[in-house]
């Protein structure tokens, strides 16, 4: 079994290049479908899941309780709960024994025992802001370039400290992956290809 999990800046078309890559190479591919799963699960709305998971509604927790948010005092956190099915989920997906491909969610650390390739998609700003007002929806098509710039950098922190609050590694940190790519410059099915011939080595090699 192969397993390949993709760690991103928000805006930097990380998800885009997953599902690019999980075709490609004739994998299964997870994302969101965990987020459906969740919010089944527990009989809740997917969008409060979603929020719960992506917004990461329990970083205010103080990291002086790093790694103790799953003690007795945290577990009976609501999004604490959401995020410790998450991990079941994932963990039932890992024992389907099928390739796949996962995007977010701190895969690579909740997978370590299955020795998946790490990969951590980054993009310069410029670039970031550029994919976020082109695909924006909503109320979102009004915002500035300045505002989703702090969009950005907000949620990037998010991802920072929840990686903090479960993991000894670095969340972006060139040394808790196996590979980083900078998609600024790129068309994503091109780099998608490459990724492919990539992955396809690292496994060969492993």
């Amino acid at each position: 079994m192969n397993i390949i999990t993709i760690s991103r800046e928000f805006g930097s078309g990380g998800r885009e290049l997953a599902k690019k890559l999980a075709q490609k190479l004739g994998y299964d591919y997870y994302d969101k479908e965990i987020i459906t799963e969740i919010a089944k699960r527990h009989g809740v709305d997917e969008n409060y899941v979603e929020y719960a998971l992506t917004n990461h509604a329990w970083h205010s927790f103080a990291v002086t309780f790093h790694h103790s948010f799953l003690s007795p005092l945290y577990l009976h956190s609501p999004d604490i709960k959401l995020l410790k099915e998450q991990r079941n989920i994932i963990e039932e997906i890992a024992q389907q024994n099928r390739d796949f491909v996962i995007v977010g969610r701190n895969a690579d650390v909740l997978l370590h025992n299955y020795s998946p390739l790490n990969i951590f998609v980054c993009a310069d700003m410029q670039d970031k802001v550029k994919r976020c007002m082109d695909r924006a929806e909503g109320d979102e098509k009004n915002f500035s370039a300045k505002r989703f710039e702090k969009m950005i950098k907000r949620i990037d922190k998010n991802r920072a400290r929840a990686r903090f609050l479960i993991s000894d590694s670095s969340w972006g940190h060139r040394h808790s992956y196996h590979a980083t790519i900078n998609t600024t410059g790129w068309d994503i099915d091109k780099l998608a290809d490459s990724m492919a011939v990539l992955s396809n080595k690292w496994f060969e090699n492993k």
